[in-house]
C-alpha cells in the first residue's frame, strides 16, 4: 500500500510484502540506499530465524556453479539465447565470493556501492542489460550480473532478461537442490555410469543415502556377473543394467509386495529392494528368491520390529 499527499509531502510505504518490495518516499536515491540496507537486514534476519528454526546451514547458501556440475557431471553446453528467467530459479553462481545468499540477500556491506547505483537506476526508469546465467536443470546460475539480480529480487520484481547457457549433466537438479546434497549426487551420477539404464527407466532408482548408490551398483555387478557365466556370453554395461531391471528388480518388487514385505509407506522401490537384498545375503547367506527365503526375511522383519 503506497500513501501519498502533495508533492514534497509523501510518506513512506507503511507496508511491504515480504521481504522485498517497491518501498518509495519519492526521492529515488534514498530509497535505493534503504532498498540496500532492508535486503541487508533480511539476510541477518534470514540466518537468525534459520537457526531458531534448526535448519540446516546451508538452506541459503548460494550454489557454487563448479561443484555442482562437478557432482552431477559436465556433459555439454548449449547456448539457448536471450529469454526471460523467473528470480526464484537463480539461486547459484559462478563465483562464491560474490557477497549474496541464496536469495541473492546481501551478506555484507562490500557490494552496497554498486547495488545502491543499480538500485537508483531501475527506480529512475532505466532498463538493465540482460543478466548472463547458466542453466543446470531446474535452477540457474549467474555468469554476470549479480547485482542486477539482487537489486531486481529487493524490488520485487519476479523475472529477469538473460543471455542463457543450457548445461547438460549426466544427472539433473531440481529447483531445492542444496549444498548438501551434492556428494548424494556425487553418487547417483557414478551409479549410471556404472549401471546405464534407459532414461525412462531411472525415475524408479531412488536414494536418499550417499553409499547405498554404491552398494546397488556393486550388488548390479555381481548380479550381472553371475547371470553372465550363466549365458556363456558377454554383454556391455547397457545390456546387463536392462536385465537386471526387467530380470531382477522388477519381479523381486512385485514378490515382496505379494508378500506383504514391501511397506509402502513412502519408501522408494530401490531402497526396498536394497535393504531385503541385503538381509537375504548377509543374515541368508544366498542369492535366491523364493517362498522358502521370503518366509525368513518376514520372519526376520517381525524381530526386528519387536525389538525395536
Amino acid at each position: 500500500m503506497r500513501l501519498s499527499k502533495e508533492p514534497g509531502e509523501r510518506w513512506r510505504e507503511a507496508t511491504v510484502e515480504g521481504e522485498g518490495g517497491d518501498v518509495e518516499t519519492g526521492f529515488p536515491a534514498a530509497d535505493s540506499r534503504d532498498d540496500f540496507a532492508r535486503a541487508r537486514r533480511n539476510a541477518v534476519l534470514a540466518r537468525l530465524a534459520a537457526r531458531l528454526r534448526m535448519r540446516e546451514g546451508d538452506v541459503d547458501v548460494l550454489l557454487p556453479f563448479d561443484e555442482v556440475v562437478g557432482a552431477l557431471g559436465h556433459r555439454g553446453e548449449q547456448h539457448l539465447g536471450l529469454q526471460t528467467v523467473e528470480l526464484d530459479s537463480v539461486v547459484g553462481s559462478v563465483d562464491r565470493r560474490i557477497g549474496f545468499d541464496r536469495q541473492f540477500r546481501p551478506t555484507s556491506d562490500l557490494t552496497r556501492t554498486r547495488f545502491e547505483r543499480l538500485a537508483l537506476a531501475v527506480r529512475k526508469g532505466e532498463t538493465l542489460p540482460p543478466v548472463d546465467l547458466y542453466r543446470v536443470g531446474e535452477v540457474h546460475f549467474v555468469r554476470d550480473g549479480h547485482h542486477r539480480v539482487a537489486v531486481l529480487r529487493a524490488l520485487g520484481r519476479e523475472v529477469v532478461e538473460a543471455w542463457v547457457t543450457l548445461v547438460h549433466t549426466a544427472v539433473g537438479a531440481g529447483a531445492d537442490l542444496r549444498l548438501a546434497d551434492l556428494p548424494l549426487k556425487g553418487h547417483e551420477r557414478l551409479f549410471w555410469e556404472r549401471v546405464p539404464l534407459p532414461g525412462v527407466l531411472r525415475s524408479r532408482i531412488v536414494l536418499d543415502v550417499p553409499d547405498d548408490w554404491a552398494v546397488l551398483a556393486e550388488g548390479v555387478e555381481a548380479w550381472g556377473f553371475r547371470r553372465l557365466q550363466d549365458l556363456g556370453e558377454l554383454q556391455d554395461r547397457a545390456q546387463v543394467a536392462l536385465a537386471w531391471f526387467t530380470e531382477e528388480f522388477e519381479p523381486v518388487l512385485s514378490l515382496l509386495r505379494e508378500a506383504g514385505l514391501h511397506p509402502g509407506d513412502g519408501a522408494s522401490d530401490a531402497s526396498v529392494y536394497l535393504r531385503f537384498a541385503k538381509d537375504r545375503y548377509l543374515v541368508l547367506r544366498t542369492h535366491r528368491w523364493d517362498d522358502s527365503v521370503l518366509e525368513r526375511l518376514a520372519l526376520l522383519q517381525s524381530r526386528t520390529r519387536r525389538d525395536a
